[in-house]
């Protein structure tokens, strides 16, 4: 069953609805790591208007989500090339005992 919340970004207060309470707690936690990075950047560059700050918020989210995609891309290769070395190997223990 549907749950509704409450959650503030920065200065502004949005509802969500949510489903469990591991969504909420996620969601949560997503908005107050949003609004910190905002409050980082205004700290770094003040003067600038809001929806720059918030750009500057999106695009290191951005990078950090495609440098994790990538480091997990690396991890399944790896994966799958030792998978392969493994069943290569087994084969040949097989083959070696016949």
């Amino acid at each position: 069953m549907a749950q509704s919340i409450n959650v503030k970004i920065v200065d502004k207060s949005y509802n969500f609805s949510v489903s469990s309470p591991e969504e909420e707690e996620v969601i949560r936690q997503a908005a107050a790591s949003v609004s910190a990075r905002y409050n980082g950047f205004v700290s770094k560059y003040p003067g600038q208007q809001p929806a720059d700050i918030l750009t500057f918020v999106a695009l290191n989210e951005a990078i950090g989500r495609l440098t994790l995609k990538r480091e997990v891309d690396g991890w399944k290769k790896a994966s799958e090339t030792l998978h392969r070395q493994t069943d290569s190997y087994l084969k040949n223990i097989e083959e070696e005992s016949r």
